[in-house]
């Protein structure tokens, strides 16, 4: 017999949701650091570019998506290593688990409000330095459209890391080797659709690829990031 949800059981899931959703976003804003290091990394790692080897746009709209690219990934992997970490440190994540509250409602909470500090600024902002690299015209909407996916979808990976090293100290260098070699593919079709968009060239395809990726993600994602917490709680006690 299959049992619908009642509307008070949704509503009290979105309820649960919104309300970690907003403690996090709240917590962010008031640590200028969680959300202004990833945005001025991407700044300085882009701009340092064009003064490495020299202002020639042909060359710079060469490297331009993999540069814009590669520093996204790098700048958001700045924040995720304090994603669980605080709250670990502090019992909340400890209470989120024996809330009886559906922790991959939480955890969903908590990623989506990660990508809106770390990873949306970088969106919102690479056009700018698309400009600076000399990105051809037609590349910046699928820049633009490209970033919000694969930001996205690093959220959800990267989570998934920071989750699996939620109890260990100085964990930074061990969740960069799990999470890196898991973002490869989404760096190759993000970077491979600006580049297509560039050439003037069909970019569907790779951007297909990437709502797939992001579809997987966020789908899978949260079940391998409530397990990774259970098992760091306990570890941790």
């Amino acid at each position: 017999m299959t049992v619908h949800p009642s509307p008070r059981t949704t509503a009290g899931i979105a309820t649960v949701f919104l309300r970690v959703f907003k403690r996090d976003m709240k917590l962010a804003v008031r640590s200028a650091g969680q959300w202004l290091n990833p945005l001025l990394f991407f700044v300085i790692v882009v701009t340092l570019f064009p003064l490495g080897i020299g202002p020639g746009p042909n060359m710079l709209a060469t490297i331009a998506p993999g540069v814009l690219w590669v520093s996204a990934l790098l700048a958001m992997m700045l924040s995720l290593d304090a994603l669980f970490a605080n709250d670990f440190r502090d019992g909340t994540l400890e209470q989120m688990v024996l809330s009886g509250h559906p922790l991959t409602i939480m955890v969903m909470g908590k990623v989506l409000a990660h990508w809106v500090i770390s990873g949306l600024p970088l969106v919102i902002l690479s056009p700018l330095l698309g400009l600076m690299m000399q990105l051809p015209e037609g590349a910046y909407l699928v820049l633009i459209g490209s970033l919000l996916l694969g930001t996205l979808s690093l959220s959800f990976i990267g989570a998934i890391g920071a989750a699996l090293i939620v109890s260990l100290n100085q964990g930074g260098v061990l969740l960069s080797l799990l999470v890196l070699p898991l973002t490869v593919p989404v760096l190759i079709f993000g970077s491979g659709a600006v580049s297509a968009a560039g050439m003037g060239l069909e970019a569907s395809a790779h951007l297909s690829l990437l709502l797939a990726i992001v579809c997987l993600s966020a789908s899978l994602a949260p079940l391998a990031i409530a397990g990774a917490l259970r098992v760091g709680v306990a570890a941790g006690r």
